[in-house]
């Protein structure tokens, strides 16, 4: 019989990463996450299964032990919210360029600079375009309930070994500290140094090709060779773009106008979907799981034949242009955002899009 639980958001981050058989958590306590690092200092994992939890002098340690960590093949993570995230990109690049595996979180908090510890979607290029330098992706995984962010450590952690690549879990406040009911996955046995030794072979003989001696890094000095480790992970890149994007549709095939959102506010505009219902409009939902790589194809057929598509975000408008990208002007595309942590109810979403789509059709 399964065990429901209610707990936060970010509690449920904690319990997954153990019972995932997660090698190792480097992190450093900032709002609204702190909750992952002191759940597992109170679970107190290296008592049980040999996790290591490491509180890090500051973001940047955390991300390179982390780099380290990956680096012999472990499943390591790390958890910050927005500017704290913005100090690890450094390393996170790194990792990328390494091509390594490894689990970060980002419960993003409303900005720019320090702004404030409410609510926000602001990060979304930070974390879908690459946010650090250089021509990298991120598994970016945008869950919309408690039972998600447990359930995305062990997607996230099976997706970064599944393709020597950075994961993400991109939350927003609202998803990491709200509670609901959750079912915990079932305890994985922790991998064996044989084993990691079997699926991480470069673990021990090291990258790109250096035999005689054990070295992963993302240094390479000579152009040609680094256009050579470039190319091989964009193909990396239309590997994962051709089998992992997943996404959310709700009745969309006989709908007039479209609603697409991520996260929580994915929630919200199911609401107001039922709201404009009541109004006798025709609307569906996308909510994309996957932000990158971004669920393009579907939006691009659900958006045949509708009237408009209204894209709400906790932000000034950032996943709107891959949404424009994905229909190519086949109709109008229009933003509704509140920024600061301010949270839009369903009827401020069907107002919006009254006046934004259904009065301009007029």
């Amino acid at each position: 019989m399964k065990e429901v639980t209610l707990m936060k958001g970010n509690e449920a981050i904690a319990h997954a990463a153990i019972r995932y058989g997660c090698d190792g958590y480097f992190g450093y306590p900032i709002t609204p996450q702190s909750e992952v690092l002191e759940t597992l200092e109170a679970l107190m994992p290296w008592e049980t299964t040999g996790m290591v939890v490491v509180q890090a002098e500051s973001e940047v340690a955390a991300i390179n032990m982390v780099y380290g960590g990956a680096a012999t093949g472990k499943a390591v993570m790390t958890s910050s919210s927005s500017p704290g995230v913005s100090l690890k990109q450094e390393g996170i690049s790194y990792i990328a360029a390494s091509s390594l595996p490894a689990l970060i979180l980002n419960v993003m908090r409303g900005g720019p600079g320090l702004g404030t510890i409410q609510p926000s979607q602001a990060d979304y290029f930070q974390a879908v375009k690459g946010g650090g330098h250089g021509d990298y992706h991120l598994i970016v995984l945008a869950p919309s309930t408690v039972q998600e962010m447990a359930d995305f450590v062990g997607l996230g952690f099976d997706l970064a070994f599944k393709y020597c690549n950075p994961a993400m879990i991109l939350a927003d406040g609202i998803v990491g500290q709200m509670m609901e009911k959750v079912v915990l996955p079932e305890q994985r046995p922790r991998r064996t140094d044989e084993e990691i030794r079997e699926q991480c072979p470069w673990a021990v003989t090291g990258r790109h090709g250096r035999r005689k001696r054990n070295i992963v890094t993302s240094l390479e000095l000579e152009s040609d060779k680094m256009e050579v480790i470039n190319n091989q992970l964009q193909a990396k890149y239309r590997e994962i773009e051709a089998n992992e994007t997943r996404w959310e549709e709700i009745d969309t095939k006989d709908a007039d106008y479209l609603i697409i959102s991520f996260g929580s506010v994915a929630r919200i505009s199911t609401k107001a979907k039922e709201l404009a219902e009541e109004e006798g409009l025709k609307v569906g939902i996308i909510r994309p799981i996957t932000l990158w790589p971004f669920p393009s194809e579907a939006i691009r057929k659900a958006a045949e034949g509708k009237k408009g598509i209204l894209v709400v975000e906790l932000n000034a408008g950032q996943m709107i242009e891959d949404v424009r990208l994905a229909v190519h002007d086949s109709l109008p595309v229009e933003h509704y955002g509140r920024m600061g942590g301010i949270i839009p109810s369903p009827s401020e979403i069907v107002n919006a899009l009254k006046e934004k789509l259904i009065r301009g059709n007029a």
